[in-house]
């Protein structure tokens, strides 16, 4: 049985009437026909699972049979990764892996090392993009909910806004904080976290000081010295482990 993301589509009763992208996906790609079964995923994040009824010309109708509420564990940690634009595709496969690994959200931001300077017409068409990646990755993981992604400008302006319980930053010239340090710090299970994860050429030291103003704790993971595509997943991996669903 596939299962598809609802988004802003109409729920009606047992009805659910899909237009638009999500129709073109489902009617003209995978060539989905009256009968077939199908699970759809709410905004609420409660799983629908019922059978196509109708598809016409620009809609296609779903009559709803069972419906499964869902509701985030005690356990879950809601955690943001801040992530310095890297070059070519690796922001897309850091969305992909971040969002099977049970990201929250992912935004990107102009580190002053970042090769990559997007417009704000470029980054628009790219977030699209990006966005469906993750989309289509919390799809196939299973997941009820889908990370967003944001493409923002540098770094002090992005986490004037962090509100995260736990902040994080990591970086290479830290000789003092370990992780190990920085976990032991905290008492009690965090709601959330945020971790700031450089592009390939690192932070520069203007740019940790700003986070450093913003409530983050820098840290070192010791003698590793990670790929900007590989640093996030590595973080998400442990504080799933640590605080999350996987340990």
């Amino acid at each position: 049985m596939r299962t598809f993301f609802l988004g802003d589509n109409a729920v009606n009763g047992d009805l659910v009437t899909v237009t638009g992208e999500l129709y073109r996906h489902m009617a003209r790609v995978l060539r989905l026909k009256a009968g077939d079964e199908v699970a759809l995923t709410a905004q609420d994040g409660s799983r629908l699972f019922g059978a196509i009824e109708e598809v016409a010309a620009k809609e296609l109708i779903i009559r709803i049979g069972t419906r499964e509420h869902f509701h985030e564990g005690d356990n879950a940690i809601k955690v943001v990764l801040y992530q310095g634009l890297p070059k070519g595709d690796k922001f897309e496969l850091i969305v992909q892996k971040c969002t099977e690994l049970g990201v929250a959200e992912v935004v990107a931001f102009e580190g002053e090392r970042s090769v990559v300077k997007l417009t704000r017409e470029r980054g628009a068409s790219k977030q699209e993009r990006f966005q469906k990646i993750a989309q289509e990755a919390a799809r196939q993981s299973g997941r009820t909910s889908v990370p967003a992604v944001r493409i923002e400008g540098k770094l002090g302006e992005v986490l004037r806004g962090a509100d995260q319980a736990v902040k994080l930053i990591l970086w290479e010239e830290e000789q003092g904080n370990r992780l190990k340090e920085a976990f032991e710090a905290v008492h009690e299970i965090p709601g959330s976290v945020a971790v700031v994860v450089g592009p390939e050429g690192g932070l520069s030291l203007e740019e940790v000081e700003a986070a450093k103003a913003c409530g983050f704790i820098p840290v070192s993971l010791g003698k590793r010295i990670l790929r900007t595509e590989t640093a996030g997943l590595a973080m998400l991996a442990i504080l799933q482990y640590q605080w999350g669903d996987m340990g």
